[in-house]
C-alpha cells in the first residue's frame, strides 16, 4: 500500500489532536493507493495460501463480523458449507480486500504494530457511509462537541474530495484487546474504519480514540507533529459533500 500525500488531511490531522478537561482525542486520516509495495506481495501470497487451504465452498470468500453497532442492519449473505453439512448467515470478504485492510493497518501502524496474522472475523462490512458518518460525527459530538462541530465541514469535506464517499464500501476493525493497538489502560474509546473505493482502488482510512486525561500526551501514540490551520480556501459545505 502507498501513502498518498494530501495538504488537506495533514490539516484535519493537525486538528483532531483535542485537549479537553477530561480526556484527549487523537484521530487521523490517511488515503492509501491499493498498489502492492515492499512485504506486500508476501502477504498476498500468504493470505491467498491460507485461503485455498480452507477449502471452503464460498469460492474463497471468508466470513466477517457483523458490525458491533448494530446486527439488525448488517447486510448479510448466506452460504452453504455443505463439506460441514450446516449453513449460517454472514457478510463475507474477498481475500484480495482483506489483504487491502491488513496492508493499510500494517502501513497505518508500521513500525509499531504488525497486522499480518489478523483474520476476517476481526472487521466488519457497515451498513452505509451514511450509517458511519452517523456514528463518526455522534462519537465525536458527544466528546468534544463545538469544537469538532467547527471541525467536521472541512473533515469530511476533505474525506469526500478524496474518495467519493458514495462510491464506497466501508469497513470497520474490531480486534480483541490483545490485538488492538489501543488497548492499553487509559483508552476511553476508538474507531478504526476504512472507506475503499474499487473504482478508484483507493482507500481512506479514519482511525481515531480518545484516551484519559491521566495520559501523558506523548503516550497517545498517533498524535501528529503536523501544524497547519484550516482556512477558508479549504472549507467546503456539507451541500458540497452532499451528505
Amino acid at each position: 500500500m502507498k501513502l498518498l500525500e494530501n495538504s488537506r488531511f495533514e490539516a484535519v490531522n493537525s486538528a483532531l489532536a483535542i485537549e479537553l478537561e477530561n480526556c484527549r482525542i487523537d484521530g487521523r486520516i490517511e488515503s492509501y493507493s491499493c498498489k502492492m509495495a515492499g512485504n506486500d506481495k508476501r502477504l498476498f501470497k500468504l493470505l491467498s495460501s491460507e485461503a485455498n487451504e480452507g477449502g471452503n465452498a464460498t469460492g474463497g470468500l471468508q466470513a466477517l463480523s457483523p458490525p458491533q453497532s448494530t446486527l439488525s442492519h448488517s447486510p448479510v449473505r448466506q452460504f452453504s458449507h455443505s463439506y460441514e453439512s450446516e449453513s449460517y448467515l454472514c457478510d463475507t470478504i474477498s481475500t484480495k480486500t482483506l489483504f487491502y485492510l491488513i496492508s493499510t493497518l500494517n502501513a497505518s501502524f508500521n513500525p509499531d504494530y504488525d497486522f499480518s496474522n489478523a483474520k476476517s472475523d476481526e472487521f466488519s462490512r457497515e451498513p452505509s457511509p451514511q450509517f458511519v458518518v452517523n456514528s463518526i460525527d455522534g462519537q465525536l459530538f458527544a466528546s468534544a462537541g463545538d469544537t469538532f462541530g467547527a471541525l467536521k465541514p472541512h473533515l469530511w469535506a476533505a474525506i469526500e474530495e478524496e474518495i467519493n464517499l458514495q462510491d464506497c464500501d466501508v469497513y470497520s476493525y474490531n480486534p480483541d484487546l490483545a490485538s488492538d493497538p489501543y488497548g492499553e489502560e487509559g483508552c476511553i474509546w476508538s474507531f478504526n474504519y476504512f472507506f475503499y473505493n474499487r473504482k478508484m482502488k483507493r482507500i481512506v482510512f479514519f482511525t481515531c480514540r480518545a484516551t484519559s486525561a491521566s495520559v501523558p500526551y506523548g503516550d497517545s501514540g498517533i498524535g501528529t507533529d503536523v501544524s497547519m490551520d484550516l482556512t477558508d480556501d479549504t472549507m467546503m459545505t456539507e451541500d458540497d459533500v452532499g451528505m
